[in-house]
């Protein structure tokens, strides 16, 4: 049995994890969110904790006995949260992390599409490259997964790219990137310490289909 701890499991992505998970009885998860009133139905077998990830006694008790945490969070304090869970990591003894961030903060996304996404959000990607530095220097089992500008189209196709390789295509859905995640919960072992990039393949273009 692999227990998962899912940070921030009201979110759009995490919502389609836990779906994707749900039944399976080799996976027993806990939904962690800020309002608890926000997180759909919850599977059979899982527990639900309000709670912010900042709140170190919170997490703490929310930590004790995982396996795996899968953090899908947002905020201008993003790295702090990052150090918070890394410390929560560290004292209960859990080594492994898959951590949703973003594209480009690595200066990684190139031509038109990497000068509109760098001017659309340059500044709103600052605290995502201090999380990943943060993870990549933490000593844990990490998964560092940065999408493309997400779509709800309801279809599972993507490919990746590497840290240090040059960002594909333009965008990629929830559910693609939510497979990738249940994915890895399922086989911890695959793409430790790893820093993947996600895009819908033959989607290149000077910016998203959608703006």
């Amino acid at each position: 049995m692999t227990k998962v701890l899912i940070l921030g499991a009201s979110g759009q992505i995490a919502r389609h994890v836990v779906s994707d998970l749900a039944g399976d009885d080799r996976i027993a998860m806990t939904l962690f969110a800020r309002d608890a009133r926000k997180l759909p139905k919850s599977p059979v077998g899982s527990s639900v904790v309000q709670g912010d990830v900042l709140d170190r006694a919170g997490l703490d008790r929310a930590m004790a006995g995982q396996d795996v945490v899968y953090a899908n969070l947002t905020g201008v304090d993003l790295d702090d949260q990052a150090k918070n869970i890394i410390a929560s990591m560290r004292a209960a003894g859990v080594k492994r992390l898959v951590f949703v961030l973003a594209l480009g903060i690595y200066d990684e996304v190139p031509g038109a599409f990497g000068k509109w996404n760098r001017q659309t959000i340059g500044e709103d990607l600052k605290p995502f490259r201090r999380a990943g530095d943060v993870i990549e220097a933490s000593g844990l089992d990490y998964t560092i997964i940065r999408p493309a500008w997400l779509t709800d189209e309801d279809e599972i196709d993507y490919e990746t790219t590497a840290k240090g390789e040059a960002f594909k295509g333009t965008v990629v859905s929830r559910k693609s990137v939510a497979d990738l995640i249940a994915t890895i919960i399922r086989s911890p072992a695959a793409h430790i310490r790893t820093n993947l990039g996600i895009n819908k393949p033959g989607t290149d273009a000077d910016k998203p289909y959608f703006m």
